[in-house]
């Protein structure tokens, strides 16, 4: 009875712990964005031109969830890269092209349509890419950022 009552203090005492230390990520208030209220600006530099991203929540550079939706031109890509977050992908039109690996590969590429979700664990090399216009949407907790396994990728190194 004893040992039972020590192994269920034990658990509520891990629990209380994890509890507390986690802090909360409510918004302070309600976010609503309608389609036509989604404002699209010229992509960061850590991307190549073309890309155009919206801000839907938070700041990836902070700490906290974000929201972002990314619009990536008729043949657009992303060379192999990885992020120190976990990222979630999901497709809202045309085609998302996603593959996992150290040099971008259209041939080891899946084709995801819209409504497509794709999570990637941090630190994860992977790559995308798109034929159309396609539309995802990235979430996640920051702070974010964007290494690319080939130095020589990076649209900052090319300045």
């Amino acid at each position: 009875m004893m040992r039972n009552l020590v192994l269920l203090a034990a658990v509520v005492l891990v629990a209380a712990t994890a509890a507390s230390a986690q802090t909360p990520t409510t918004p302070t208030s309600v976010i609503m964005v309608a389609p036509d209220q989604v404002k699209w600006m010229d992509g960061p530099p850590a991307f190549a031109p073309g890309l155009k991203v919206a801000v839907l929540e938070g700041n990836m550079a902070q700490a906290g969830p974000y929201a972002v939706r990314l619009m990536f031109p008729p043949n657009y890509k992303v060379p192999a890269h990885f992020h120190p977050n976990m990222e979630h992908v999901t497709v809202i039109s045309g085609t998302f092209y996603f593959g996992v690996g150290s040099k971008l590969s259209e041939a080891e590429s899946k084709a995801f349509p819209p409504g497509s979700f794709v999570a990637v664990p941090a630190n994860t090399p992977h790559f995308a890419w798109a034929k159309e216009e396609t539309v995802v949407q990235v979430h996640s907790i920051g702070p974010g950022g964007i290494t690319y396994v080939d130095p020589a990728d990076d649209p900052r190194q090319k300045k």
